[in-house]
């Protein structure tokens, strides 16, 4: 007992130690001998003061926060009854790694399956269910198990088959309504027969994609209604398997003359044989109008009992009506005999005709006045194969003169500029050749020969200078157009409005002129020195036409001499030239100017014209703040005040500093926040004391006779008092 005191006062000096070196470094963790193995729980929960054994008669350990809490008889079990080994963990949690099985592996290692917690007793319930594969319902319910498994006493349980037949063999055999047997029935007995009773077998006809319905079901049928001499190998649903002579005897009409389909299910149900109806749209053919009206019956059309009609074309039985037509005649017309692209089911008469459907629909004067087919079919010729104007319309091509179609080699695309409203008067749409013609040339009123000199309409290129090459080679404002090789695009710098006040849009170079590139009104020969017009996007950059004022700026220094780079738009803007901002946060690394870093002028950070070699840090500038500070002395505890300023300081004022005291609340009693309330030491930060504002300073108040070995410093009072 000595020993393990000595032992553990050891222990406790050595974490003392530790914990007077700082928070900041914990102390290396102790190496476990706990001979329960990885046991996170308190030694006294179930160990006395006295000795390691015995150990309390109730421990305090709840074994429901374990994977295997204990229920029903378990609870009452002693820990060394399961927990043979020290080591708890080394248990397993299987029935059988406790319990010996006398079934001997017949039914698996899942005990749970019949057994509970609450005793060895087989549960009735885990029985009816039988959870292994064959569940107890209706009449099995009511069996013993030796019924089935006849070694149940002396506990020889087998795998039993889960077929009905495997135990119901006698009873199919037995079975001769029907007989089973000569009719080749399936031993799935589950097909006709439930568990609750072996009698009153129903079989479910549709699981053989024949359902009973109607007449098939009503009156009550048996079997042999339909299975007719205990025949049950019927492999056909077709009607006519079973109806193949009222097939053959209908008369009304002829089903076998007249070549009718043995598909009986077209025109009868099996709600009643008679009356019969057939779907005439099944055939492709619905009957509408005067196809259905007066009531027609079925030898109106199929005459002679002809129900081999393959055609659905109304010629098929209209022919004659067809061929005796004369208002037009139809066949010297050589009219197209799809009847029902003028006539209707409705009536013969009147019979209309959609031009639409040949692709030349009539509109305003082609069907004003009313129009009959004779005004545009001369000669009662339908064999037009054209849709175009210039098929009617050629002798009005051939004697225009205003302008001479033929002579300027116009189009015969006559509804390029004429309608079906009236022949005159005629419009061109300029904008169809690409060409659209806007302001100066559409007004005053143009007419054609103002711009197709000579009747000249072979024109292939819409170029400016096509037709005004001469203005462009006379050009001399802003300069002379030739002698500077400006493009002939014209309308870089004109438009249609006025030919007189040519404007470029310098934004199309890439350069866009703003603020003092544009005011005072500037013009060309200001930037373009010495007519030079030949600049390229390199050019675009500041330094290439402000390279004199770079080289003679000194302010805020001289440029060249600290290196400032030439791309003036960091600092310099269009607006004015001598107001320079250099914006803080574009600095590789960023470093943005907040609080009293926007109000110090460069030179105050940037000594010496350093404008390259600067650190972001903030102890790289303020290094002599942090070594001269002595409340408290940062110097002097380098791993508590660490050179990273902004963990207490800011930019806005560099005292009134915080420090976020992670261990213990600054503000705890009288301290207020001022640290040299608990520490003490201004050079030691790992010393602090409790004794200041507790005790009355005397360390000799503080009394625990409970506690052995007790020593005071103010580590002991932080380790038992945190809070």
């Amino acid at each position: 007992m000595l020993g393990r005191k000595w032992i553990g006062i050891l222990v406790f000096l050595t974490a003392l130690q530790t914990f007077a070196q700082g928070p900041q470094r914990p102390a290396p963790k102790p190496v476990t001998r706990n001979p329960h193995g990885a046991l996170n729980i308190p030694c006294e929960n179930c160990h006395t003061s006295l000795s390691w054994k015995p150990v309390r008669s109730i421990p305090e350990f709840d074994h429901d926060k374990t994977s295997y809490p204990l229920r029903g008889m378990h609870e009452n079990v002693q820990c060394t009854q399961c927990h043979v080994k020290l080591v708890f963990t080394n248990v397993g949690q299987k029935c059988s790694d406790c319990h010996a099985d006398i079934h001997r592996g017949q039914f698996g290692a899942n005990c749970e399956s019949c057994h509970t917690v609450k005793g060895w007793k087989v549960s009735v319930t885990a029985i009816r269910d039988h959870q292994n594969r064959f569940p107890l319902i209706g009449a099995h319910a009511a069996v013993d198990c030796e019924a089935c498994h006849k070694g149940a006493a002396t506990g020889q349980f087998q795998g039993l088959s889960t077929q009905c037949y495997s135990c119901h063999a006698t009873d199919y055999k037995g079975t001769t309504s029907p007989n089973h047997v000569t009719a080749g029935f399936s031993v799935s007995c589950e097909q006709c027969h439930g568990t609750n009773t072996w009698a009153n077998a129903k079989f479910d006809h549709a699981s053989f994609g024949f359902p009973l319905t109607n007449a098939h079901a009503d009156p009550p049928r048996v079997c042999l209604d339909c299975h007719i001499n205990n025949n049950y190998s019927l492999t056909s649903t077709a009607c006519v398997t079973c109806h193949l002579k009222n097939f053959q005897t209908a008369a009304n009409p002829n089903h076998v003359a007249g070549g009718f389909s043995q598909n009986c299910q077209q025109c009868h149900t099996t709600s009643a044989w008679q009356p019969a109806t057939f779907d005439h749209n099944s055939v492709g053919f619905p009957l509408t109008n005067a196809h259905a009206d007066p009531p027609r019956v079925c030898l109106d059309c199929h005459v002679n009992n002809n129900y081999n009609l393959t055609s659905t074309a109304c010629v098929t039985c209209h022919l004659k009506n067809f061929q005796t037509a004369a208002n037009p005649n139809h066949v010297s017309g050589g009219f197209s005999q799809n009847c029902q692209m003028c006539h209707t089911t409705s009536a013969w008469q009147p019979a209309t005709f959609d031009h639409n459907s040949v692709g030349f629909p009539l509109t305003n004067a082609h069907a004003d006045p009313p129009r009959v087919c004779l005004d545009c079919h001369i000669n009662n010729n339908y064999n037009l194969t054209s849709t175009a104007c210039v098929t009617c319309h050629l002798k009005n091509f051939q004697t225009a003169t205003n302008p001479n179609h033929v002579s300027g080699g116009f189009s015969q695309t006559c509804q390029q500029c004429h309608t079906t409203v009236a022949w005159q008067p005629a419009t061109f749409n300029h904008s169809s050749v690409g060409f659209p013609l806007s302001n100066a040339h559409a007004d005053p009123p143009r007419v054609c020969l103002d711009c197709h000199i000579n009747n000249n309409y072979n024109l292939t290129t819409t170029a400016c200078a096509s037709c005004h090459l001469k203005d462009y080679n006379a050009a001399t404002s802003p300069v002379n157009h030739v002698q500077l090789g400006f493009p002939t695009a014209c309308e870089s710098c004109h438009d249609t409005l006025l030919w007189t006040d040519g404007k470029f849009n310098h934004a199309s170079t890439g350069f866009v002129l703003t603020n003092s590139h544009t005011t005072p009104p500037r013009v060309c020969a200001d930037c373009h020195i010495n007519n030079n017009y030949s600049l390229t996007s390199a050019n675009t950059t500041c330094v290439s036409c402000h390279l004199n004022a770079y080289n003679t700026a000194t302010t805020p220094i001289n440029h060249i001499q600290v290196g400032f780079p030439t791309t003036c738009d960091l600092c310099h803007d269009t607006i004015v030239w001598t107001d320079g901002k250099f914006n803080h946060n574009n600095v590789t690394p960023p470093f943005p100017l907040t609080g009293f870093h926007t109000q110090v002028a460069c030179a105050s950070c940037h000594v010496n014209n350093n404008y390259t070699t600067l650190p972001t840090t903030c102890y790289g500038c303020h290094a002599a703040d942090y070594n001269a500070t002595t409340n408290p002395v940062h110097k002097a505890a380098p791993t508590v005040f660490t050179t990273t300023c902004t963990t207490c300081h800011n930019t806005t004022a560099w005292t009134g500093a915080t420090f976020n005291h992670t261990w213990f609340n600054v503000n705890h009693g009288n301290a207020n926040g001022v640290c040299a309330t608990c520490h003490t030491s201004p050079t030691n930060y790992a010393i602090f004391q409790c004794t200041g504002c507790h005790g009355g300073g005397n360390p000799n108040n503080f009394h625990h006779p409970n506690v052995g070995g007790y020593v005071y410093n103010s580590v002991n009072c932080y380790q038992c008092h945190k809070n």
